[in-house]
């Protein structure tokens, strides 16, 4: 009796280990593809420079997906935000990670960040009117993401919301295709 008594409960914490196991993920995500950046050298930023911005919109990213509980707006803007970690710096810890994290249904941890939303928004504007200024496609590219980002993570901010809406008028929207999608080879 004692022995079969051993036999049912061992059966039964095997069978809730594997339905644990099996069960689906809390959302779904299927992430940026990314296998070389779009970015090369004649981006108007120092390696540092990328690796600093991409890592700080990774954590206010990571964070928002928190705080709306992995809604799909949350998913869809760290999509968009990732790729384009991804391409400002392709190894960037905190963005693998992410990337990883919401791949497998797993909400990350809230983590420390620099600034606000609203501060790395009006960072992000600042370093997009530079970028303009410098000319280029790439550095257009980006600073039109840039500007894009900085709407969707301070809408509050006038600047930002003009900026976003200005080139919608004058170069529509931002293909993030180009930041989540694997690019054809040149």
């Amino acid at each position: 009796m004692r022995l079969s008594l051993q036999v049912c409960l061992g059966f039964l914490f095997a069978m809730s280990g594997l339905s644990s196991a099996q069960e689906a993920p809390l959302f779904r995500y299927s992430g940026p593809i990314v296998r070389a950046s779009v970015f090369t050298d004649a981006l108007g930023m120092l390696n540092r420079e990328r690796t600093e911005y991409a890592t700080n919109i990774v954590i206010i990213v990571g964070n928002r997906v928190i705080e709306k509980k992995a809604n799909p707006e949350s998913l869809a803007l760290a999509m968009r935000a990732t790729g384009l970690a991804l391409h400002l710096s392709p190894k960037n810890r905190r963005a693998l990670i992410l990337n990883g994290q919401l791949k497998k249904g797993v909400l990350p941890k809230m983590a420390e960040t620099e600034y606000s939303r609203s501060t790395l928004a009006a960072l992000l504007m600042q370093r997009a009117k530079v970028l303009f200024e410098q000319k280029g496609d790439e550095n257009g590219l980006l600073a039109r993401a840039m500007v894009d980002l900085a709407a969707s993570f301070d809408p509050s901010n006038e600047d930002a919301i003009y900026a976003f809406e200005l080139q919608k008028i004058d170069y529509g929207e931002v293909s993030w295709d180009r930041f989540t999608k694997i690019q054809p080879s040149k």
